[in-house]
């Protein structure tokens, strides 16, 4: 067992963190998640209307009695969202812990505080981790280059970026981008992290509600077969190489790209149809460079407990074996 600042402010046996996922967080994954030791966090813009979160938080509640959160991300969106009705549910049913990604959170602080809330804050660079701890963040997800999804403009990857974050800041810090098994998880706390956030592993996970042919894509490509759109508009996403990513990337080469010549490829609601349909050339998929170490589609509490057996084993037996 490996006790950490995360795993004492979440009150959980793992640090081991499961963070936003669009379309793919929702209660079946956060609360296996949570009772295999670690802490979900379902995403709230999953669902079109706030009463739909409560819904769902009611739905998880049913599914373990553990720790998970809510994830709210504060991106360019092509519909129209109500974050104070969002945030709003989560204090009336009690959520105790939000993941905020995006924008600074900072506008939503007082609200999140005043009720009690620990706010995680999804970064991408040293110089956002500071403003977040400033602002009164409790704890930093900190993102490398190697993440799925929105890895940030600056191109630093996990390992330079967490311990860079950790001489910057006091509050206990996340390692996200890179990550999916027990090695993972001993060098993200030796580089100064508190716990590990995994997305792209989580997906490949029997309770994900996605697809199996989504699942099986993400064993069947490696660590060299993302690509990174978006680049022109300063949204940078890393996902999944297919043949419409490709025809986005073309778009983008031309020069003077809009979201809107762009979003009939990047919808995320083409993306939802996808993971439901398993139609892998469709839409765009968010996938990391962790994919090259998925290799199975275990539970969570399979995959939780490999985890930490690798890792306790590095710990006692190769570190002892080094140290003389």
């Amino acid at each position: 067992m490996l006790k950490t600042r995360i795993t004492e402010l979440f009150d959980i046996e793992r640090p081991i963190v499961q963070g936003g996922l669009m379309w793919v967080a929702k209660a079946e994954l956060a609360s296996a998640v949570a009772n295999a030791g670690g802490i979900g966090f379902m995403t709230a813009l999953t669902f079109p209307e706030a009463e739909d979160l409560r819904a769902e938080i009611r739905r998880c509640r049913k599914l373990t009695d553990k720790p998970f959160g809510v994830n709210l991300t504060f991106l360019p969106s092509l519909r129209t969202i109500d974050y104070p009705a969002y945030i709003k549910v989560c204090i009336e049913e009690g959520i105790k812990f939000i993941e905020t990604a995006g924008r600074n959170p900072e506008p939503y602080m007082e609200q999140l505080k005043s009720a009690g809330i620990k706010v995680v804050h999804k970064c991408t660079s040293v110089r956002h981790a500071v403003k977040a701890e400033k602002i009164g963040c409790d704890v930093v997800s900190i993102d490398g280059f190697e993440a799925a999804g929105h890895p940030g403009e600056d191109d630093v990857t996990s390992l330079i970026l967490i311990p860079l974050t950790r001489d910057a800041i006091e509050i206990p810090i996340i390692g996200s981008g890179g990550f999916a098994d027990g090695r993972g998880l001993v060098g993200c706390l030796g580089l100064g992290a508190d716990g590990m956030n995994m997305g792209t592993r989580f997906v490949a996970t029997k309770e994900a509600p996605v697809h199996d042919k989504v699942k099986q894509a993400l064993i069947n490509h490696g660590e060299r077969d993302t690509r990174l759109i978006m680049r022109s508009l300063r949204n940078t996403e890393r996902v999944l190489h297919n043949q419409t990513v490709d025809q986005v990337l073309e778009i983008e080469s031309k020069g003077d790209t809009t979201i809107e010549d762009i979003a009939p490829f990047v919808s995320g609601l083409v993306g939802k149809d996808m993971l439901e349909d398993g139609e892998m050339e469709k839409g765009v998929l968010s996938a990391g460079q962790s994919m090259g170490l998925v290799r199975d589609i275990p539970t969570c509490r399979q995959l939780l407990d490999n985890i930490m057996t690798q890792a306790e084993a590095i710990i006692k037996e190769k570190f002892a074996q080094t140290i003389t």
